[in-house]
């Protein structure tokens, strides 16, 4: 059931990715990056106001907000911390290169999950998994490739190398909702509250000194539809991935690959939509990485 729950979350992801990019283009990156947060967190306040008025029927419907402690509290800011830096990298990145070349270099984000899971959680990989996975990471060379035929040498673009430090950001931060669900057992919507009011406070903090002030900065500013809609689809996705991580049986290593799924959207629909180069040459690695993807899911 959780390998199902995962491919949920893969298709909202792909959608939250072709809303992403329509909404950081010739737009302000942080008070995008807002939005969406705030777009999500109103989507989850409901469900607070509810679980504090009456419990009992937020627990009947399955949308209980629990009581955490403090320490509990501290953990989730530490996931907040990691992945506003990681989307704050991540947004920038898309702003400056295309779609089809973001999201397959995000894609080689469960090679770090992979290891991760390995070195921490001791899960065992067996052979198909192995070569799965280096299907994917060859297949991310290949787009390095690919990319410098559009102007964008991977050695020399500081973007790059933003999107690969969220990459990495992003499956530690991966690797960490492993323990905060199963360890510490917390319920996936108890999570995303929690976890969106103090990313807010973060980024309000950021903003502050880094746009706030400049009115220049703020007139730059456009409010498009895809804002809310990026915030409402990724909360989609993450309900869909916590409760795929409450199956005792969920291997982090394998569900990771499996979100990676969501770039059969981001890069065919976009590459579409957004009128992106060399989209066929596009569609070799592309088939790679969903190789990959299907060797790790027969294993």
């Amino acid at each position: 059931m959780w390998m199902y729950l995962g491919l949920l979350a893969a298709l909202f992801l792909g959608l939250h990715n072709l809303c992403k990019k329509h909404a950081v283009k010739e737009n302000e990156v942080f008070p995008v990056l807002l939005g969406t947060l705030l777009s999500g967190f109103i989507l989850l306040l409901p469900f607070a106001i509810i679980s504090y008025n009456s419990p009992q029927y937020a627990k009947e419907v399955g949308f209980y907000i629990t009581h955490i402690s403090f320490k509990t509290h501290g953990f989730i800011i530490i996931k907040s911390i990691i992945m506003t830096l990681s989307w704050i990298l991540a947004y920038q990145a898309l702003k400056h290169l295309p779609i089809t070349i973001v999201t397959p270099i995000r894609s080689a984000g469960p090679f770090f999950t992979f290891i991760g899971a390995i070195l921490i959680y001791h899960e065992s990989p067996n052979l198909w998994q192995w070569i799965g996975f280096f299907f994917i990471i060859f297949s991310v060379l290949l787009y390095s490739r690919i990319g410098k035929k559009e102007g964008i040498i991977f050695k020399r673009n500081k973007w790059i190398f933003a999107i690969i430090g969220a990459t990495f950001l992003g499956a530690s931060s991966g690797l960490y909702d492993k323990f905060l669900i199963q360890s510490l057992q917390l319920t996936p919507q108890t999570l995303q509250f929690w976890f969106c009011f103090y990313t807010i406070l973060i980024l309000l903090v950021i903003l502050s000194f880094t746009w706030f002030p400049y009115m220049e900065k703020i007139k730059l500013f456009k409010w498009r539809w895809s804002i809310p809609a990026v915030g409402i689809l990724l909360q989609t996705a993450d309900y869909f991935y916590f409760k795929a991580l409450q199956d005792p049986e969920a291997l982090i290593m394998l569900l990771s690959a499996i979100k990676r799924s969501q770039i059969l959207i981001s890069v065919v629909a976009g590459g579409l939509i957004f009128k992106e180069k060399n989209k066929r040459k596009k569609l070799i690695p592309l088939l790679g990485i969903m190789l990959g993807v299907a060797l790790i899911l027969y294993s």
